[in-house]
Parts: structure tokens; sequence; C-alpha cells
């Protein structure tokens, strides 16, 4: 219809034509109430033509299905109005029943509203006020007085706001996952929570991936239970991948009475969870494809992730990368991202690190005069709440020329007028990449503006392919963490002390929740026998029962409950502080502290190290600190000792902070170098090169990339190249470090090469019986020993079978520090270590002191949840079992060969794990010395385009070579 049909003949005073525009949405703007709808047309007016419309198409597809009570997943990138579409159709409803009951609407929650960060809670309720006071004055103007009631709830809420709420109650509660779980368990306050009709999760995404999500999942499924009504569900996520994942993950199971997997037909029993925690749990997607019916609440899906127009390029600042003086590739880069905010309103810069965003911020106010305090600034989560905040109120009103930030403003406010992103590096995954350049133009309509800017060979690699795969709509997918057994003793102890309540309902919320879906009977049994403390010795160890469990005694037993039959196994809470110490202990979110470094001869202090990056230390790995080379040899509490050095680092300073590459990304870059094979095979340098201008990258990308496979292939061969039909293990011998050096080519990402190469390392020790050295990289990992010792890598990783990854797995981690850390973690997200008890608050420090005493008669306990659970969190969701089992089973098949070849020095594609530099651009001048030696050996051995090199075969010469040789 036109827009005058729908606004009627008088409309007058509107930002457009009535009678010219046609109105494609005229349907969706009937159902609003005539005062919201009022409201509607006089805010969202201007922007009809664009929209063919009153609405974006999240709006125009989400709003019907919700004001009908349908769960509902919006996927729509940044600025496109998802969360105003969820909101929009809860208000519409609010004030319709606020208007027309004769008591207007109770003095309880209606909506809640569930953010991942307290800030994006904050900026949601201030854009909420503005609707809410619009369409209250509309209506007042028609006589009629409504108020529809809304406030934040979250661990900066004071106790007298925290009271006021009791007495006058939001209509709309703004929270987090933990205050939720927090008001779950609130003797007055859950009552509040039985109105709930609506529940909306923003930022969806970023909570399915890890265990704050899992912990939500069971807190919807808990209030399931206590609503009055089943609430709609509505899940806001930017671009993700699956969807059918992500929206299962919002509405859970409609019933949970059997694990997902017996339910469907599979083996009941005990055989999900094998003697070693193993667990194999069927594909969420291969159910679909089998076309299942699996059971989830009924939802509908509004797909609306490519409604918006990208313009991304991929820059360079020079072709060559390595021989190019570092101060000219920093002034390149300076002088270049200074032109890219001259040019634009504001900018918003990514890095890859904290530091890396202070370096940026610090070199452009030295650089150019332009900049200063007043129109420059850097956000990240080391800064104070009221930096931070500063920050974030000049992005929303403008006021600032360029911000710099690691990660803290992927998610969060609105910033109107943020025109570029730059990227600085590679994010590590598509789907980080199109949050974060999401934040620009951030009105729909507006093109989304991004540049990345590379400056490192490997990270030049990984970002071509990362646009490339942007602008085809490709998503990495979404890992949820299955079936946690720190997240569901939390929950027990609460529904425990909630009530005494069947164990049977306690088991089906737990198994209605997406990540617990096939949570089995013996799951469930490890756990009780956890939380009743039926292990001798466990009291002794100051961890005492949660709960009981028992049958209900007849009438006249001592313990009988009326409400439930004769002899039904029932569990109730243990202690008479068990509500204060759930409500002061419950979490995900791990506590972590810093370690003094001390040399081992004088005992003089030298530094700190963040705990998380010990994790990355083994006995004889060498770091930097404060300039100075150190070898680590051990730690005692929050103590490391070790040895100055002049050995080379094996582990970058970087590693703990930087993001690890996506699993499906590395899949897709090594694809991507099947057919860089391909075209250096068929037509050489030249032919690659032009293959390589069909992608949004600049001229200087073209030609580093393709002079970088070139020389590979001179070098190494064809074969030394490895795609996702080839692992490459290369073979250097150090004769002047006595070091024989195995750089393996396997671009699956960090985690993946963290858990590959443990098991590499485990068996290689046996076999040589030798200490074996690790360092990991995104595209790779080595492993090093003395000359003197011989392996065949590439024998070793076909040797290993599936089934065997996890057992070996879990050996090699036996008395590691990451193994001390995730129990630690594990034990206090479990209750085992109390974090705060009558008034105490216990430091990271602490808590790590007291789970070093727990870990050894822990480990001695028979199918132990919390070991259970700590071997579960490192093996799987941070070793990336699943991927390992998906490669090996490759490998065992035929389907992926391995290729070994030996070099006097490294090739092209291994000089990233030679030097295991970064690229944390800005920061790193260290390496550039060793690159430029590695160079040129590399040089020196192919000659001015001659022949094969170290791969034999002969396929890197020929005309095509010699033409391009100079390139």
């Amino acid at each position: 219809m036109s827009g005058r049909e729908l606004l009627g003949a008088t409309a007058t005073d509107y930002a457009f034509d009535p009678a010219t525009v046609e109105i494609t949405d005229g349907e969706v703007l009937d159902r609003l109430a005539p005062s919201v709808r009022e409201w509607w047309v006089e805010q969202f007016g201007a922007f009809v033509p664009q929209n063919e419309g009153f609405f974006t198409p999240p709006q125009r597809e989400a709003i019907p299905l919700i004001q009908e009570g349908t769960n509902t997943l919006v996927c729509s990138p940044t600025g496109s109005g998802k969360t105003l579409s969820a909101f929009s159709a809860v208000i519409d409803e609010l004030y319709r029943r606020e208007r027309e009951q004769p008591d207007g609407l109770d003095n309880a929650v209606y909506c809640l509203y569930v953010s991942p960060l307290k800030s994006l809670a904050n900026d949601i309720h201030r854009n909420l006020t503005e609707p809410l006071d619009g369409i209250r004055e509309k209506l007042a103007e028609r006589g009629h007085e409504t108020e529809i009631r809304h406030a934040i709830r979250h661990g900066d809420t004071s106790d007298s706001e925290r009271q006021q709420m009791l007495e006058t109650t939001p209509h709309i509660l703004n929270t987090t996952p933990e205050t939720l779980a927090i008001l779950l368990n609130s003797p007055k306050f859950k009552e509040k929570l039985r109105s709930v009709e609506y529940v909306i999760v923003d930022e969806i995404h970023s909570l399915a991936e890890n265990k704050r999500g899992t912990h939500l999942a069971v807190s919807l499924e808990r209030l399931e239970n206590m609503a009055e009504t089943s609430p709609t569900r509505i899940g806001c996520s930017a671009t993700v991948e699956p969807l059918s994942t992500v929206a299962k993950f919002l509405v859970g199971r409609a019933d949970g009475t059997e694990p997902l997997a017996t339910a469907e037909g599979g083996d009941a029993g005990d055989g999900t969870v094998g003697g070693d925690g193993d667990r194999e749990s069927v594909d969420d997607a291969e159910r679909d494809d089998a076309g299942a019916d699996d059971g989830f609440r009924d939802y509908e899906i509004v797909d609306t992730r490519f409604v918006r127009d990208f313009d991304l390029r991929l820059e360079c600042p020079t072709d060559d990368l390595i021989d190019t003086p570092r101060d000219v590739v920093d002034a390149a880069f300076y002088d270049r991202l200074h032109e890219l905010i001259a040019a634009h309103e504001n900018t918003l810069v990514f890095t890859n690190t904290r530091s890396g965003a202070e370096r940026v911020l610090e070199n452009l106010r030295t650089k150019f005069d332009t900049y200063d305090e007043t129109n420059s600034g850097c956000h990240h989560g080391s800064m104070s709440k009221e930096k931070r905040e500063a920050i974030e109120a000049d992005l929303k009103s403008g006021d600032v020329d360029v911000v710099t930030s690691s990660t803290s403003l992927e998610l969060g406010i609105d910033m109107p007028h943020l025109d570029l992103v730059v990227q600085v590096g590679s994010p590590k995954s598509v789907a980080s990449l199109l949050q974060r350049v999401g934040r620009a133009g951030h009105q729909l309509g507006q093109t989304v503006e991004g540049r990345v800017i590379a400056l490192d060979r490997d990270e030049l690699v990984e970002c071509a392919v990362m646009l490339q795969k942007a602008t085809e709509g490709f998503v990495d997918r979404v890992f949820v963490p299955e079936t946690a057994q720190d997240v569901a003793a939390q929950h027990v102890y609460g529904m425990a002390i909630n009530d005494v309540r069947p164990e049977q309902e306690v088991l089906a919320t737990l198994r209605r929740a997406y990540p617990c879906r096939d949570y089995t009977d013996a799951d469930w049994e490890q756990l009780c026998r956890y939380l009743t403390a039926d292990y001798d010795g466990l009291e002794d160890k100051n961890v005492y029962a949660k709960i009981w469990r028992d049958t209900n005694d007849p009438p006249d037993g001592e313990h009988h409950y009326e409400a439930y039959d004769v002899g039904e196994r029932l569990i109730g809470k243990r202690g008479r502080m068990a509500r204060v110490i759930y409500m002061t202990n419950i979490g995900t979110i791990p506590d972590s502290f810093t370690c003094d470094v001390y040399t081992r001869g004088g005992d003089e202090w030298v530094g700190q190290l963040d705990e998380e990056y010990l994790d990355t230390l083994e006995p004889g790995d060498v770091f930097v600190l404060g300039g100075t080379n150190y070898e680590f040899r051990y730690r005692r509490g929050s103590k490391v000792y070790v040895d100055p050095t002049s050995a080379r680092p094996t582990v970058p300073s970087w590693f703990s902070e930087r993001l690890p590459l996506s699993y499906d990304l590395g899949r897709e870059i090594l694809s991507f170098q099947r057919t860089v094979v391909e075209r250096l095979r068929d037509g050489g340098r030249s032919a690659l090169r032009t293959w390589l201008r069909g992608l949004p990258v600049d001229e200087n990308a073209v030609r580093a990339l393709a002079r970088t496979f070139d020389q590979q292939r001179r070098y190494a061969g064809l074969e030394s190249i490895a795609t996702d039909e080839r692992l490459v293990v290369e073979e250097e011998l150090d004769r002047d470090e006595y070091r024989r050096r195995y750089y393996v080519h396997s671009n699956y990402g960090r985690r993946f090469n963290d858990g590959l190469s443990r098991l590499v390392a485990y068996r290689c020790a046996q076999r040589t019986n030798t200490n074996v050295q690790v360092a990991v990289a995104d595209n790779g990992f080595t492993v090093a020993m003395p000359l003197n010792r011989k392996v065949d890598v590439a024998d070793v990783i076909e040797s290993v079978e599936p089934a065997a990854a996890l057992p070996d797995l879990r050996a090699a981690l036996d008395g590691t520090d990451l193994l001390k850390r995730y129990f630690r973690i594990d034990a206090t997200r479990s209750l085992m270590i109390l974090k705060r008890y009558k008034g105490y608050e216990k430091s990271a420090a602490e808590q790590q002191v007291s789970s070093e005493m727990l870990l050894s008669f822990a480990e001695e306990l028979d199918d132990f949840a919390v070991i259970e659970e700590t071997y579960r969190e490192i093996t799987e969701d941070k070793l990336n079992l699943r991927g390992i089992r998906e490669v090996l089973g490759a490998i065992q098949r035929g389907e992926v060969t391995i290729h070994s070849y030996e070099v006097d020095s490294p090739s092209p594609r291994a000089f990233g794990l030679a030097t295991l530099a970064a690229s944390d651009v800005v920061l790193a001048d260290d390496e550039s010395a060793a690159l430029q030696e590695f160079h040129a050996r590399v040089v020196e051995e192919i000659g001015d385009g001659a022949g094969g090199g170290a791969g034999g075969d002969g396929s890197g010469g020929g005309p095509a070579a010699s033409a391009d040789a100079e390139d």
C-alpha cells in the first residue's frame, strides 16, 4: 500500500511524501497500538524511502513473531535494529495491557533482558527511556496516564536500589547471567519473577560459546519451572553459525526426562561416558540433516545477517614485509592510518592486545600534532571503569576522532557517528571481523566500511582469506561447552536450597538446557556423589556435603514430605549457611592473578607474569621479561623460578592475550592454499598474482602473498605447502644450538595446535627418552629436541588413533601448570573451594594454594566430578579435541596425507614458527633480524629463479619461476 493509504489522507509533516512512497510493511505497523504506531512513525519516518517501509528487515520479520508468542532468534548485523525489534513487540503489549486492564500492570517483572555486559545493559536502559517516555506522552495526550517501569540489576546495584525494586518492581528488568542466577535464589525477589512472560538474551552468540552461556541456559530452565506461563524467548545475535544450534541453545528442550541421545533411540546405559570421561555426542547439524525430531521447543529464526553493505579491504604498507626496514613499515602504516582517520568522522582502531592498543594511540599522538587527549583515546578491559565510560560517552556523542581498543568495544554501546573501523592484524575469525567492522555505519542503509592492515606475512594470508570468506557470506561456527559439571553443581545446589524437590525434576531441568541435553544417568550419579561428599576422606579436607539424597519416608517417618509420593527420591540442601555460600560464590568467570618471577640462584625478583601465560610454559621453555631471556624451571604457588639464558625464546610474550585463530577459518586457509598450489603449478607466480587480484586486497598484499608462496615453492617444492589435504613436517638441523627442530605446518588454529603438539611431544618423548620442547602458533607448531635424538614426527602423527587422543592428552597433561590452574578454576566453580566464606575473601593466589593441596587427593578419587570436568574443559574447550579427532580420522582414512622433508634453514612458511614472533605488529621489532637472516638463506638457496631447492622435485623451476624471480 502507499504511505498515504496507511497514514490517512490527512497525513502531513513526514520526512517523505506519503502519496509517492510504497510501503511494504504496512501490516506490521498496523499491528502496533495507535500511540506506539504514532511514536514509531515520528521516530523512523525519515528512513522510510531507504527501508521501503517503517521497519528494518529484522524488525519487519521479528515483531509479528514475538507478538504471537513465538520463540525467536533474530540474527542480524550491528546497527540493523534487532534489539529494538525485540523490545518493540514487548513494549506494545505492555502498554496495551496497562491501558486496558482495570488495575494496570502488576507490581512484578514481565520482561527480563539479559546482557553479557553491564555496559550494554546500561546502554539499553538509556535507550529504552526514549520510547517509553515518548509513548507514555502519546497516551497522556489521549487521556491515559500510564507507566512502564524499567531498571537495571547487576553487581553494581546498591542495596537501597535493590530494596526499592522489591517495593516498586520494574516491569522490564535488565540484568546479567550471574545476577539472574542470584535472583532465582533470592527468597523475596524470585517471587517477582513468576510473572515473567518475555526473556530477551542480547549478544547471545558471545554467551553460547562459554560457561557463562551454559550457566544462563540452566537458569532459563529454572525460570521456566518457576514462571506462571512459559516465557517467550527472544535471542539477539550478530552474524553467527550454525543458526539452528544458537536457536536451540536459546529455547532448550521441551522435555528433559531422558538425555537427548536416549530420547532419539540411542543406548541409555552409561556408554556415553567412558572410563576417562570420554564423551561422544551427536552434532546437532547431523541431527538436523538426519531430520530427527529432537524435542526442542518450537522456534523461528529471523535470518537477516547480510542486509548491510560492506566495504572491506585488506591493505599492506609494503610488498616486502621482511626486508623493508621496520621503521619504514611503521612510518607507512601510521601515515595510512592518519590518512584514514582524517577522511572520516569517527574511527575505531582494533588491535589484538591491550598493549598494542595503547602503543598505536601513543604513536599517533607522538607522530602527529593532530591528536591529543581531547580527540583521541584508548579503551580496554584493564582501564578503570570511569575512563572506559568517558570514552564510551565520547563515542556516543561523536566528540572524538579516533579510539583504539583490543576487544572491549566488540560488543556494547551504540556509536552512531562511527563511520570507519580499522583492524590492525588478524582478528582470527570471520565472525569477529564482522562484529568489529559492523560497529561502523551504525544505521541501516549506511555502508559498513572496514580496513584491515596486515604487517606480518602469516597474518597477511589469514586476513586475505578472512576477507574473501566474509564477502562470500561464510561465518565460523560457535561451539557450545558440553555437560559442564561445575555449572551443574552450582545449579543443583541452588535448586536444593530453594526447596526439597524430586531428583528427577532437578535432572530434567538440567537436561532441558541445550548444553546439558545429553546429560546421562552416569553424569548425574557422578555429580551427586561429589555434592553429597560420598568419598572417604573428602570432609577431612574441609570439602563438605552440599545436598542430601534420600527416598521420601512414609507419613509416620522422620522425613516425610506430603507433596511427594512415599519412596520418591528427593534432594535437599545440607548446612545452615547454604544460601549464603551459594549467593556469594556462584558464577563462572574465574579470578586470575599475577605470579612473581625469581631467579633460582640469587632469589632475585625479575618481574611478574600473568598466570594464564604460565599455562603455555613447560620446564625448559624460554621467554622474554623486561628485555632479558629466562628459562622456566618450576612454579611454587604464586612464585615462578627461572634461570637467565642466552637461548632464543620459545613462547612469545603475547601468547596468553591473543585470540586464537578459529578452527573453521584455519580450514578455509588450508583450502585457499590448495588453490594457491594449483595456480602456481599451472601458471607460476604471474598466474597466482592475477587470481589474487580478484580478492578484496591491495596490490602490495597481492605481491607480498605471491612472493611468499613462490619462494616456498622454489625453496622446498609445492608439496611443502600445507593444504586441506596435506599436513607438512619440516625438519631443520640447527648445529649452532645443537637442536633438531620439526616445524609442523597445520593451520587449524592455536587451540588445535596446542592439543596436537602435546600429543606429539608426549609420544616423541616416549620414543626418544628425552625432554621435548614445544612452541605453538596458529599456523602450526614446533617440536624441538637435542640434535643427537631423532624421531619420525610424521609417523608419530599417523600412528595416533582418534580414540587414543583423549587418554594420551590426559597423560600429557598430568602434573602441568595448565592442569593445576584449571583444577583450581573448576574446583572454585564447583564450590569445592569457596572464594567467600564468613566474611573472608580468598584471593586467586590463595585459591590456587588451596587447590594444589587438594589436587593430588582428588586425582586418587574414583570418577570424581571436579577432576573429570577439569580434563573435559581443557581437552574439549581449550585444546579442541573434537578438531584433533576429526583430522586424525581423516589421516587414518587417507583423506589427509603427511609430507616430510629436511631443510638447512626454515622455509618461508615456517619463518613465523621459527621465530614465534608476533604479529602484534605495532609492538614487535625483535624478530626482524632473525627473519631477514632466514630470508637471506632462502634467497641464496633458490638463487635467481633456479630450480627445485630442498623439495628436490623440480616443481619450483621452469620459465614461469625465472620470469617472476625479480618481482
